[in-house]
């Protein structure tokens, strides 16, 4: 696969990493933001995301035990705790929308761990590397490259 020719609009890349940014201040725990960015990239199989939230959740100390296992984060048992595993489901929900929507399920017990206003930013995450994913993989865009 070639790269593509033309560069992500300025103005979308400000946006997105805006959005970005408010998300993760607003969720308030940098390393359940990187899971949660990770899982979507792993799913999205956006390895220009992967390879870059990857070094941001290694660098800020995220364990590797959760790193390795985020694939299977449901059989993984206590690696991840119940915060963390609403948060996932929550991501895969939304990233896959398999059924049209989020399962009911999925988002009350995510309720049951984050208020409000966290939720929204948890959701806004989601909506954010979902765009990043989307956008890198339909430009084709390869890990480490600064041609953005």
């Amino acid at each position: 696969m070639t790269a593509r020719t033309t560069f992500l609009a300025d103005g979308v890349r400000c946006a997105l990493r805006e959005l970005g940014a408010a998300a993760k201040r607003g969720l308030g725990d940098p390393a359940l933001a990187e899971l949660v960015q990770i899982r979507a990239s792993q799913l999205n199989r956006c390895a220009f995301c992967l390879d870059l939230h990857l070094g941001i959740a290694r660098k800020q100390g995220v364990d590797e035990r959760q790193l390795g296992l985020l694939d299977a984060w449901e059989e993984a048992g206590e690696v991840f705790d119940a915060r963390e595993r609403a948060a996932l489901a929550l991501t895969e929900a939304v990233t896959v929308l398999t059924d049209g929507f989020v399962p009911d399920e999925v988002y009350e017990e995510a309720s049951r761990h984050f208020d409000t206003a966290a939720l929204a930013h948890l959701l806004g995450l989601i909506a954010a590397i979902n765009s990043w994913n989307r956008l890198m993989v339909g430009r084709r865009i390869p890990p480490g490259s600064d041609d953005w």
